[in-house]
């Protein structure tokens, strides 16, 4: 039998799990309601200011729990109730599965969506929906996610409301290939699960834009440290067909996004130390990544039927400039003094420097690995890192490309602090919902007005709200 009682301290308290996780699943709902309540055009900024609200109580009771020491199964079933309400959310954060859905009609008519895009392939009512930056533009996404875009489309006949729910599903079996496999990871760098569990798989960025967003990233993500995970077991015992079996799940993930194939140079460099190091054993295995990787995206590309235009189209998303990545600044500092020639010049080549540093970086840590001076998931964690930061674009998302991963390796100490910071700065950087908000500032501003004065008076009750439970 349980008793609850609540006290009225001056302070938060570390031993309150409870209260947490219901205050986050409050802050889901909110988070739902209100962008139910925007869509349907409802409500105004206060309607968005209760989005935002809820977003800021599950970063705020996200954070407050780091302090909590609940055991792993407690995180993961916390995980699925907050997870709840957003399956039943519209898009959030972002409108990219409505370019899904019209890349899945391209598709579906019998056109590649890797060369044909939206606004030439899909219908007008498809089109519409599309963020007007991708309507003109190809697919920029690998022959797996084309099969399953296709395939989308024609079990719902292009239903919008069933491609989503549809995408979600998908975004959710991701997601559940990451609860699996970052405790793996972490068991394997020595850090504790509870922590790896917490910072990688229940920060607000995995809830916004796998479930909430419908990110393909999810399942990039999910194939991509299962597959590590499967091989780096195998290679205990030399285990040859579940070692295959791991490199076949990374190239499946590279082949929704080829940011996973990093994981390769991982698993492939843990095989040449297996079998005794050097560069002799290291070049082999790199030439027999290639080798799978290139097999599994024929395999692929021709089981599909999406054929082999997506390597054209691997530059698509660089043609947006991002303000977020580092990359860019340089071009908008020219861009503003010089003139937008100079600026777009100066573009151009800080890309090719961060390309040239990400190699760079890329080799230094490969060789590290080789000798054994750091794990092959901190190499992982790194080198993401280094993808992200150095990348022609940044989005929220890709951020879990290195949280992931890093919060199975980094131990309790300033760099998991920063890493946590940076998460939840990132989940609160964008309204919840999608679009362009020039011309109604005014109505953003007072929905933040009302949002942070909502959270301020949780904290408020938080801070003075105790949870004592006694067993008897």
């Amino acid at each position: 039998m349980q008793t609850v009682t609540y006290r009225w301290p001056t302070a938060v308290v570390t031993d309150t799990p409870e209260l947490l996780r219901w205050t986050g699943f409050g802050g889901a709902l909110l988070l739902t309601a209100g962008a139910w309540a925007v869509s349907a055009r409802t409500g105004g900024a206060v309607a968005l200011g209760v989005a935002i609200a809820g977003a800021g109580l599950v970063v705020l009771t996200w954070a407050l729990l780091g302090r909590t020491r609940p055991d792993p199964g407690w995180l993961r079933r916390t995980l699925a109730w907050w997870c709840a309400p957003l399956l039943a959310a519209p898009p959030l954060f972002s409108a990219d599965v409505f370019s899904y859905l019209a890349q899945g009609e391209v598709a579906a008519n019998g056109l590649d969506p890797n060369m044909v895009s939206p606004a030439a392939g899909a219908s007008a009512e498809a089109v519409a929906r599309v963020g007007v930056y991708w309507r003109e533009t190809p697919s920029p996404y690998g022959p797996l996610f084309t099969t399953v875009e296709r395939a989308i489309t024609e079990v719902t006949g292009g239903d919008p409301v069933l491609g989503i729910g549809l995408y979600r599903l998908v975004a959710a079996l991701g997601l559940l290939l990451v609860v699996w496999a970052v405790p793996r990871l972490a068991a394997m760098a020595g850090v504790q699960e509870r922590t790896a569990l917490w910072l990688g798989v229940m920060n607000p960025l995995v809830l916004w834009h796998l479930i909430g967003g419908v990110h393909n990233d999810a399942l990039m993500l999910g194939l991509m440290l299962s597959g590590t995970v499967v091989a780096l077991h195998a290679l205990r015992e030399l285990k040859w067909w579940q070692y295959t079996a791991g490199v076949v799940l990374i190239g499946l993930g590279a082949q929704v996004k080829l940011p996973a194939l990093v994981a390769l140079a991982i698993v492939g460099t843990a095989l040449a130390r297996r079998l005794g190091g050097g560069w002799v054993r290291f070049v082999t295995a790199g030439f027999a990544m290639v080798a799978a990787a290139g097999v599994v995206s024929v395999v692929t590309s021709l089981a599909g039927g999406s054929g082999f235009g997506w390597v054209q189209a691997l530059g698509t998303p660089s043609k947006v400039n991002s303000w977020m990545a580092p990359t860019n600044w340089p071009g908008y500092l020219a861009g503003a003094v010089f003139g937008p020639q100079a600026g777009q010049a100066m573009l151009s080549s800080a890309r090719i420097a961060g390309l040239v540093l990400i190699l760079c970086g890329v080799a230094v840590l490969l060789g590290r690995q080789l000798r054994g001076r750091i794990s092959e998931v901190t190499s992982l964690g790194m080198m993401m890192s280094l993808i992200v930061v150095l990348g022609p674009v940044i989005q929220p998302w890709y951020l879990l490309w290195a949280v992931l991963p890093l919060a199975a390796c980094l131990p309790v100490g300033t760099w998991r602090t920063r890493v946590a910071v940076l998460t939840g700065v990132f989940a609160l950087l964008v309204p919840p919902l999608a679009g362009n908000f020039a011309g109604r500032v005014p109505e953003l501003v007072a929905a933040y007005v009302v949002g942070i004065a909502l959270v301020g008076g949780a904290y408020l009750v938080l801070r003075r709200a105790r949870v004592s439970v006694a067993q008897a």
